[in-house]
């Protein structure tokens, strides 16, 4: 019970401000924590640009209204162009997020030690884990109420397939080439790229560890999905959130270490023999007074492998209906 509470108050607690916990690393961890804290540095100016796309749609609408005025093509060419350009930062960072999980991945699952023995040890890289899953399920629920990005990126690729607009066509090739639109298309066709990511990673790391217990990667997930569930359901630590910032960042990162259980686990987190308590986890998000439950209780629904099994019971899917 001493390290459970050890590792909830490191993992969990977090206020508006986002002021750090006392989890400093190791010598062991410092390198690993280094890279990791550069990848999240960035993840907070990702998310402020996110949060002020606007997108292009006045210009776009203009241009694609009057196909025969140049000037209108150039017009929402060039509001369009810079849009493009952010939107492959956004797509080379989840490529550095999906390193920096790996890392933390290798970390926290290394021999000798247990799972729980590793979250106890790392308490900052449990942290730093904590953190990737909040930024990833915040930069998913903004990418998932902003139908610009997909606008935006569409009319850019049929643009440069119509190869209109000559040598400035060109230099944005240099910078988004056929290959680089290919890779990003299939990525923000994702309803949730960021946690598409990470699933796809989580799944490689797992099938490239082979001589590694796969329990070692599930039960270190399972343990985080249990702190976080003993956290929002219980009085006595709840007591300790300042705002609903630190509530949220707890669902977030509940909501994202089952995703990422589901995918690897051989029979997924809704399995009555799975180590996560489902039905709790999803009680606990749906008593929470917050706007983003819908959008957590989504991505349980849309981005799971194993809701839809017949393993799943009818009482887990009634709950998530």
């Amino acid at each position: 019970a001493c390290v459970l509470l050890s590792v909830c108050v490191c993992v969990c607690v977090q206020n508006a401000e986002r002021e750090r916990v006392n989890a400093q690393p190791t010598e062991a961890e410092t390198a690993v924590w280094n890279q990791v804290s550069a990848v999240l540095e960035e993840a907070h100016g990702i998310l402020a640009e996110l949060q002020s796309y606007n997108g292009a749609g006045q210009e776009i609408r203009e241009a694609i209204q009057n196909p025969g005025d140049l000037a209108l093509q150039e017009k929402a060419w060039n509001a369009v162009c810079p849009l493009v350009a952010k939107l492959k930062r956004f797509y080379e960072f989840s490529l550095r997020l999906e390193n920096a999980l790996r890392s933390l991945l290798e970390a926290l699952t290394s021999p000798p030690y247990a799972p729980m023995q590793h979250l106890e040890r790392e308490q900052a890289l449990a942290k730093q884990f904590a953190e990737i899953l909040h930024f990833t399920l915040s930069f998913d629920e903004l990418k998932m109420t902003n139908p610009a990005i997909q606008n935006d990126f569409s009319y850019y690729r049929r643009t440069i397939s119509r190869n209109r607009l000559n040598n400035q066509q060109l230099e944005a090739e240099n910078e988004v080439n056929n290959e680089m639109a290919n890779r990003m298309s299939l990525f923000y066709a994702e309803a949730t790229p960021m946690l598409k990511t990470l699933s796809n990673a989580t799944t490689k790391f797992v099938s490239e560890n082979k001589t590694l217990p796969i329990e070692d990667t599930t039960d270190c997930l399972s343990t985080m999905a249990c702190v976080c569930r003993v956290m929002l359901e219980t009085p006595e630590y709840r007591c300790r959130f300042t705002n609903t910032d630190t509530m949220l960042f707890c669902m977030r990162v509940m909501v994202g270490v089952i995703i990422l259980y589901d995918h690897v686990h051989p029979v997924g987190a809704f399995a009555k023999t799975s180590k996560i308590d489902m039905k709790g986890c999803i009680k606990v998000l749906k008593e929470q007074p917050s706007n983003s439950v819908e959008g957590l209780l989504n991505a349980l629904r849309y981005t799971t492998r194993h809701l839809n099994d017949d393993s799943t019971s009818k009482q887990i899917r009634a709950l998530l209906q």
